[in-house]
């Protein structure tokens, strides 16, 4: 099985603008783009280099989950507006991440209002052939109030709405660093599985010893970490992808790999933007065609 492997586009990259970013994936091999806003502009420029559409950051994430009833309809009519426009322009994968708008709520009642609101938001998505498709970013530290980043959540979430229309961003970069198998949770899960990222972490196990679990006291020592792991790019961290390969082969996935590329050797100038793209996607290609 081949799948076609993308991208997240990182901030220097994206300053050169879309026609440029569309031209370079092209060159470096890419097959899709996941793209902040899908608009009839973005698609010919993507179109015009023989480059796909993965994912499409979906709007309102935090508003969705607001406490305030109007700020919250409003979001959900904007989100709704916004499937309908993504599926009239061929897309079919809605990337949001269920970060409530003030993060010291506890999750079981940012999983309250979500179940509210989001059962009408689903019967539009399936309405118009879209899939939502939600990230296991715990959120920021201290309060870590992200819903829908463990499989406690995910049960709950599923069991409230069981359309398929509703389902996972699996990136496997997360679950390493929560501690969470994420091999069985692909195995659980993998039917709910819409899109894909291509990041990894590394267990600083010198860090673990020094920290435990908790955020490092006095900083992180490196970018894209709290003390005891960093997020790296694929082949760099604890992530098996070939296992991964064989389970999504399995499941009969066939959606894109996109790379996700937070990782501090990788980062800061556009250079090393794409040197750390090509890295991720050779290492990819061993496993996804």
């Amino acid at each position: 099985m081949t799948w076609p492997i993308g991208m997240r586009i990182p901030p220097h990259l994206r300053a050169e603008g879309m026609e440029q970013v569309a031209r370079w994936a092209a060159e470096a091999g890419l097959d899709v783009l996941d793209v902040p806003v899908l608009n009839a502009e973005v698609k010919q420029i993507c179109e015009a280099s023989g480059i796909g559409i993965g994912s499409v950051d979906a709007i309102h994430n935090g508003p969705l989950l607001s406490k305030d009833d109007a700020r919250r309809e409003q979001a959900a009519e904007a989100l709704k507006q916004q499937m309908t426009e993504v599926a009239a322009l061929g897309g079919n994968v809605l990337f949001m991440c269920l970060v409530p708008e003030d993060v010291t709520i506890p999750r079981h009642e940012s999983f309250a209002i979500w179940k509210d609101t989001f059962p009408e938001l689903i019967r539009h998505a399936e309405h118009e052939g879209v899939y939502i498709a939600i990230e296991g970013w715990p959120g920021p530290a201290p309060h870590y109030p992200t819903i829908g980043c463990t499989p406690e959540m995910w049960r709950a979430m599923f069991e409230a709405i069981p359309s398929r229309y509703f389902g996972l961003n699996y990136d496997p970069s997360h679950l390493v660093r929560l501690g969470i198998d994420y091999l069985r949770a692909l195995t659980e899960f993998g039917d709910r599985i819409h899109h894909c990222h291509g990041k990894d972490t590394e267990i600083l196990h010198d860090e673990l010893y020094a920290c435990g679990s908790l955020p490092a006291t006095f900083g992180a020592k490196y970018g894209f970490s709290e003390g005891s792991w960093r997020y790296t790019i694929p082949g760099h961290g604890a992530v098996e992808w070939s296992k991964i390969a064989v389970r999504l082969d399995r499941l009969g996935y066939q959606g894109a790999i996109s790379i996700e590329l937070e990782d501090h050797r990788f980062w800061g100038t556009l250079a090393k933007e794409q040197e750390g793209i090509v890295k991720a996607l050779a290492h990819l290609r061993r496993y996804f065609g």
